[in-house]
């Protein structure tokens, strides 16, 4: 359902505003899969979204992610990729 949801929103994006707008949307799904997961997230963006409360994983290969939860990270950044989103 998330990915319908997702593809969605990129198939919505036609002029480079609404571009955007999927782009903080893919960020958000990303990094709330990491945070949930226990990431100590670096970039002030994250931080100010998501805290650092509780983190246990400095390092992103440290944190211990489902085959389910790799394969949607995998999606969101190719979805991020091709809708040009800066990362």
């Amino acid at each position: 359902m998330r990915r319908l949801a997702l593809t969605a929103l990129l198939a919505c994006a036609a002029s480079p505003a609404a571009a955007a707008f999927p782009c903080d949307e893919l960020w958000g799904e990303r990094n709330a899969i990491y945070k949930d997961a226990g990431y100590c997230f670096r970039t002030e963006r994250a931080i100010r979204a998501f805290g650092n409360a509780g983190c246990k994983y400095d390092d992103l290969a440290d944190v211990p992610l489902s085959a389910r939860q790799r394969a949607t990270v995998a999606d969101i950044v190719r979805q991020e990729r091709e809708n040009g989103c800066a990362r």
